[in-house]
C-alpha cells in the first residue's frame, strides 16, 4: 500500500514538473527548449548540491547559523581549491541558483549574468581531474538566442520564468535534498521530450522498459561489474540503468560512454550529475565511436548495453584503415557502407571482457540480410559469441513502429548454442507506444537467464542447426509460431450446412404455399 501511495506521489509529482516545463516554453518547440529546462534544472541541482555539502561541513563543526548563499564571494574563494578536489567544481555564493534567482527580475542583463555564472562553473574545473566532465557543458544553453525572444528584454523575461519555473519543481528542500527526484524528474522529461519529438527523441533516449531489459538480461549471474559500456550512449539513460539494477556499489569503476551528437553529449554528463554519478566515476566522450574510438584505455568492459542508430552510413571499405582495425578484423570483412550496424556488434565484441555480456537493441534485417552481413554473423556464430537472440513487439521506441531485435553477446559461452527467444506478443498498450510491463520483462529475463525451452517462445539451438539454415538468426526460423485458429470438425460442419439447406427448403415451400393462398383469396 506504501508503495502505491509514494508511485501515486511521484506520478503527480511527475505531472506537475511537466506542466511547468510545458508552460515554459510558450511558442517555442518543445525540443528545442528542452535544452533550456533541462539546462536550469541542472544549474539549480549543483548550486543546492555545493550548498548543502558546505552548510553540513560548517553545522557539524558547530556553526548552527552558517549559510553558504550568504557569504561574501572573497570569504568564499579560500574554499575554492578543496572544493575543486572533492566535487570537481566551485560555485561562488553570488552566482548560486537561489541567488542569481532572487535578483533575476531587477537585473537588466540577466542573459549576460547566466552567461558568466555558467563560464564561470565550466572554468572553475580547468586543470583539474574533473575537466573533461565540466568542459562545454552548457553549450547549449544559449541565452541570446531568438527562440527565447527577439529582445534581450524578452529573452530576459523568458529566462526569469524559467529560474521560477524550475525553483517550483518539487525536487526536495536543500537541507534533505532528495538525488533520486532531480534524477527521477530529468529522466521524465527527457521521456516526455523524446515521445513529442518523434525520430529525434528516439535517437536521443531509450525508453526506460527497454533499459531495463537490457540491463537485467546483461546483468543475469553478476553481483557486480567493473564498468558498464554504451557505444552509442544518447542521454545516457542505458548506463544509469546498470546502477539500479545491480545497486549503487556494484559498478566499482563507474560508467563509460560515448556520444556523436554534441548536445545529447552534454545532456548524458548532465544525467550522470543528477544521478549522483561524481566526476571521477563517469568518462563520456564526444566523437565518432566507429572511427575514432575514445575508451581504448579503459576496456575491457563486465557490461556493455547500447541502442545503436539503425542501418547508418559510415566509411566502412572506404577507410583502407578499417579492415586491420582490432575491432573489425577478425571478421575478415567490414559492415557494409550503408549499414552500420555490425560495426557498433564488432566494436562492443572487440571491447566485452572475457566474462562480460553485452546487450544490444538491432534492426531486425541484420539477422537474415546476405553479404558481409551474413560473413559476419558466421564468424560470430561459428566463433559461439551469440549467446541469445530475442525478437521484441512493434512500436516500443520513439519514433519508429518497427519490432526491433536484441542480440546477447558473450566470449566466455560454456556450450556451443544459441537461444532464441519470441517476445513478440510480451507488451502492454499504451497510449502512443507499446511497452513492457515487469511481468513481460520478467518472463523474458527468467527464459534467457534459465536456457529454457518453451513450446512458441523460446528454443536452444545448436551450432548445426543454425549452420544448416545458412546462418539465418531470424527468431521466427527457430520458434513455430503458435497456430491460434479455430480447429474445424469437416464432418460436423457438413452435417450443419445439409441441415440449412433442408431448412431452406422447408422455409421456401411455406412461402410458396402463403402466396398460393392470397393469389386464391384475391
Amino acid at each position: 500500500m506504501a508503495d502505491s501511495k509514494k508511485e501515486q506521489e511521484r506520478e503527480e509529482l511527475h505531472r506537475a514538473i511537466w506542466a511547468i516545463a510545458d508552460e515554459l516554453r510558450g511558442a517555442v518547440d518543445g525540443w528545442d527548449f528542452k535544452n533550456y529546462v533541462l539546462g536550469t534544472m541542472f544549474y539549480r541541482y549543483i548550486s543546492e548540491n555545493i550548498e548543502n555539502y558546505i552548510n553540513q561541513g560548517e553545522w557539524e563543526a558547530g556553526g548552527a547559523d552558517f549559510r553558504y548563499a550568504d557569504l561574501s564571494d572573497a570569504d568564499a574563494e579560500e574554499a575554492r581549491a578543496g572544493l575543486v578536489e572533492e566535487k570537481g567544481f566551485f560555485i561562488l555564493p553570488s552566482e548560486l541558483f537561489c541567488n542569481v534567482r532572487k535578483n533575476a527580475p531587477q537585473d537588466e542583463n540577466l542573459n549576460e549574468t547566466l552567461e558568466s555564472v555558467f563560464r564561470h562553473i565550466e572554468e572553475s574545473a580547468k586543470g583539474s581531474q574533473s575537466e573533461s566532465s565540466f568542459a562545454g557543458l552548457f553549450d547549449d544553453y544559449d541565452v541570446n538566442s531568438n527562440k527565447l525572444g527577439a529582445t534581450v528584454a524578452k529573452r530576459n523575461e523568458k529566462l526569469v520564468k524559467l529560474l521560477d519555473g524550475v525553483a517550483a519543481m518539487n525536487l526536495g528542500d536543500v537541507k534533505n535534498h532528495s538525488i533520486d527526484a532531480f534524477g527521477d524528474a530529468y529522466e521524465y522529461l527527457m521521456t516526455m521530450y523524446a515521445s513529442n519529438a518523434g525520430k529525434s527523441g528516439g535517437e536521443f533516449f531509450t525508453p526506460a522498459d527497454v533499459s531495463e531489459l537490457l540491463t537485467r538480461l546483461g546483468a543475469v549471474g553478476k553481483t557486480e561489474v567493473n564498468k558498464v559500456y554504451d557505444p552509442a550512449c544518447g542521454s545516457g539513460s542505458l548506463l544509469l540503468r546498470a546502477e539500479k539494477v545491480l545497486g549503487r556499489d556494484a559498478v566499482r569503476q563507474g560508467f563509460f560512454g560515448q556520444e556523436i551528437n554534441v548536445t545529447t553529449y552534454n545532456l548524458c554528463r548532465i544525467n550522470m550529475f543528477l544521478h549522483d554519478v561524481g566526476f571521477d566515476k563517469f568518462d563520456i566522450a564526444c566523437e565518432n565511436t566507429l572511427t575514432a574510438p575514445r575508451h581504448w584505455d579503459d576496456e575491457p568492459f563486465d557490461l556493455i548495453v547500447s541502442n545503436p542508430p539503425y542501418s547508418i552510413k559510415w566509411e566502412g571499405a572506404d577507410n583502407p584503415i578499417l579492415i586491420n582495425d582490432p575491432r573489425f578484423a577478425p571478421a575478415g570483412v567490414l559492415a557494409p557502407k550503408s549499414k552500420a550496424d555490425f560495426a557498433f556488434i564488432m566494436h562492443s565484441l572487440a571491447w566485452l571482457s572475457a566474462g562480460g555480456t553485452a546487450a544490444i537493441v538491432c534492426f531486425p534485417g541484420i539477422l537474415y540480410r546476405g553479404g558481409a552481413e551474413q560473413k559476419i554473423r558466421k564468424y560470430l556464430v561459428d566463433n559461439d559469441y551469440i549467446d541469445c537472440v530475442i525478437q521484441l513487439p512493434p512500436n516500443l521506441f520513439f519514433g519508429t513502429t518497427i519490432a526491433t531485435c536484441i542480440l546477447v553477446l558473450k566470449r566466455g559461452k560454456q556450450q556451443n548454442k544459441t537461444l532464441f527467444i519470441d517476445a513478440s506478443a510480451e507488451f502492454v498498450k499504451a497510449t502512443n507506444n507499446n511497452r513492457l510491463a515487469a511481468e513481460n520483462i520478467g518472463r523474458i529475463v527468467s527464459a534467457y537467464a534459465g536456457r529454457q525451452e518453451i513450446a512458441h517462445f523460446s528454443h536452444l539451438a545448436a551450432y548445426e542447426e543454425i549452420e544448416q539454415n545458412g546462418y539465418n538468426l531470424s527468431v521466427s526460423t527457430y520458434v513455430e509460431q503458435e497456430n491460434t485458429r479455430e480447429r474445424v470438425d469437416i464432418v460436423r460442419l457438413n452435417a450443419e450446412i445439409r441441415e440449412i439447406v433442408a431448412r431452406e427448403q422447408v422455409l421456401r415451400e411455406d412461402i410458396d404455399r402463403i402466396i398460393e393462398e392470397i393469389e386464391v383469396d384475391a
